[in-house]
């Protein structure tokens, strides 16, 4: 198993880590603790030594699962990282009652790698009200954590401010081929690089969205090597960077276990050929975009309560990956209120649009595509 240093806090992690955020499930949506078990021993025998989960995983269960499973393991073979839910916090005295509530689940004594979870403009502010980062200092003098992190969603702009607030020890960020434009992107990993602080990137296959292209697409990568999986172009990709020491990838069955630990037992280069497949395969999936959208929100709010860059974001990742399963959970997840059907034609987004994308237009093919998938 490939491993690299973090250097500037002594630390070897697996190149590959564990996410636990996508596990097997049974049919009551509870996670399949069998097959889980399965998988997260296979990877363990194979080397991998960074398991990262978080307080609302799978509804609150995943810590409580891993916890159960890696009960059975002596401590020191492998590394946990979790996460403190900021967003959902009243104020600083519930950083400790959850922090506790993970130690119990989690049965251990202490947090290797501790993240102020999914940091964004808004969480930021409440980081910095509440004092957070100091509580943290102290269940680290404690000896309860012992590298102390973030995990971003936002623009570039709130990452620069955020990570040149503090000296980390660490920080994760969405990182693939296809989003080096996208939050962090590109810009944040050379800064995290300039400043010396390490990465951790999750999101390397794009929730899956890489792993599984259209036949066209993948022909692109089969052309050159029939046995490779297509998810290992998108982790080898990101495994090029030299500053991401732990690409996260939340697997989901023994096989992709499987085919990631080898994809890192060892890591292989990529190489011309297959850097030039790469970039033909995200300008051909960029083509594919059905509309301008930025996400700038100009457009917002709509009167009727549709969440118009929303919208149209799936509905162009839709048609990019001609899969309907990199959006299944954001459907779910979007208000059937914001939704595009709710879309009335009255046009007053369209004046304020700096793209004018014809909306009104748009959004009824929106509806008609997402709500009856011709590609499941």
């Amino acid at each position: 198993m490939e491993t690299r240093e973090m250097k500037t806090i002594g630390t070897t992690p697996s190149l590959l880590g564990m996410g636990c955020m996508r596990f097997p499930l049974q049919e009551d949506g509870t996670i399949d603790v069998a097959q889980t078990q399965e998988m997260m021993d296979y990877a363990l025998a194979n080397g991998v030594t960074y398991i990262d989960t978080a307080y609302f995983y799978h509804n609150g269960e995943s810590e409580g699962v891993v916890g159960e499973i890696l009960a059975k393991y002596d401590r020191s073979s492998y590394t946990l990282a979790t996460k403190l839910p900021v967003w959902t916090m009243k104020d600083a005295s519930d950083t400790r009652k959850i922090f506790e509530d993970q130690l119990q689940k989690l049965r251990t004594d202490y947090i290797d790698y501790y993240l102020l979870h999914n940091l964004s403009a808004k969480s930021w502010q409440a980081v910095k009200d509440y004092g957070l980062i100091s509580i943290l200092e102290e269940l680290r003098a404690e000896g309860k954590i012992k590298y102390i992190g973030f995990s971003f969603h936002d623009e570039y702009e709130v990452f620069e401010d955020i990570i040149k607030y503090y000296k980390w020890d660490f920080c994760q960020i969405q990182f693939n081929y296809m989003d080096t434009e996208e939050q962090a992107g590109l810009k944040g990993y050379q800064l995290a690089d300039e400043l010396g602080i390490p990465l951790v990137v999750m999101e390397p296959v794009r929730g899956g969205a890489l792993a599984k292209l259209s036949d066209d697409m993948e022909e692109k990568f089969k052309s050159i090597n029939p046995e490779e999986s297509i998810a290992s172009y998108a982790l080898r990709y990101v495994a090029s960077y030299p500053n991401v020491k732990v690409i996260l990838s939340g697997m989901s069955n023994l096989e992709q276990v499987k085919d990631n630990v080898a994809t890192f037992s060892p890591l292989r280069p990529l190489s011309q050929e297959e850097i030039m497949a790469i970039q033909e395969v995200r300008v051909a999936l960029e083509e594919r975009i059905q509309n301008g959208c930025t996400g700038c929100e100009y457009c917002m709010p709509c009167p009727h309560g549709v969440n118009i860059p929303q919208n149209f974001k799936l509905w162009n990742t839709y048609h990019m990956y001609q899969n309907y399963e990199p959006i299944r959970f954001p459907m779910m997840n979007l208000p059937k209120r914001s939704q595009a059907d709710k879309c009335v034609g009255c046009g007053l987004c369209e004046a304020k649009c700096p793209q004018h994308i014809k909306i009104s237009e748009d959004m009824p093919k929106v509806w008609a595509d997402l709500s009856n998938p011709i590609w499941k």
